[in-house]
């Protein structure tokens, strides 16, 4: 699972899919990756959103949550999407300073230089268009680039757009509305029989029921089944010095 907002989130789908993390899981200040739930053999790791998606599309995970956002960037073919959670809401937008906002068209655009994380979704979109983007790739502090001239524009996720706000920029346009996303594995979904009753507990909590899961008893197999990482032991481990949050 993200760490971040989602996180918070996501605990209550959890709960109604009958799934309950450690205490730790849901504190802020744990530095601890891994934890045990209350369903033996399944796990849950915590990791920045990016990761995500590339420890399920690598069978290092069996089912993951992660923002369409980081689906439309990687788009990994070993992923499917059974599920929108309804949670985590925000766009990927355009924005640009105030005061070139003030004179500026987006539909007379030919060629844009912009500042994003995302820069194959920001050129596959620009490039729907017909416009050229050169893309600056960042992995933060984007509202930076206009006003140390690295690029005039940004390409980032908007939520409230108060971080917009106070850094003197404006959202000219949206991209792509956003929601979070149950992942799944193709290759687990196809032969590990815990996966699908798993995605249909969350299909389930997503609708405001809850759903037993049909092998609290124990998940078969001798691995453990995680949202986000398998492993084979429950004990969590602490995350290396100056691992971020984000």
């Amino acid at each position: 699972m993200p760490k971040g907002r989602i996180l918070s989130e996501a605990l209550p789908l959890l709960a109604r899919a009958g799934i309950r993390p450690e205490p730790a899981f849901g504190d802020p200040d744990s530095r601890a990756l891994r934890f045990a739930t209350d369903v033996p053999h399944i796990e849950l790791i915590r990791v920045r959103a990016f990761d995500v998606a590339t420890f399920v599309a690598h069978g290092a995970a069996q089912l993951g949550i992660v923002g369409s956002d980081v689906l439309a960037e990687f788009d990994y073919s070993e992923l499917y999407a059974p599920v929108d959670l309804g949670i985590g809401h925000c766009r990927i937008s355009v924005a640009e300073p105030a005061a070139m906002a003030a004179g500026d068209d987006p539909r007379g655009w030919s060629h844009v230089r912009v500042a994003t994380k995302y820069p194959h979704t920001t050129a596959a979109h620009f490039a729907a268009r017909g416009v050229q983007a050169e893309c600056v790739k960042l992995n933060g502090a984007m509202e930076l680039a206009p006003t140390l001239g690295l690029a005039p524009r940004i390409v980032d996720l908007v939520s409230s757009g108060k971080t917009l706000k106070e850094n003197g920029l404006v959202e000219v346009e949206v991209i792509a509305e956003v929601t979070s996303r149950l992942i799944v594995n193709r290759a687990a979904m196809k032969t590990r029989a815990e996966v699908v009753p798993l995605v249909e507990a969350f299909r389930a909590a997503v609708a405001g029921e809850n759903k037993p899961l049909p092998f609290r008893g124990g998940v078969g197999g001798g691995g453990s089944l995680t949202e986000t990482g398998a492993h084979d032991s429950p004990t969590p481990s602490p995350s290396p010095e100056g691992e971020g949050s984000k």
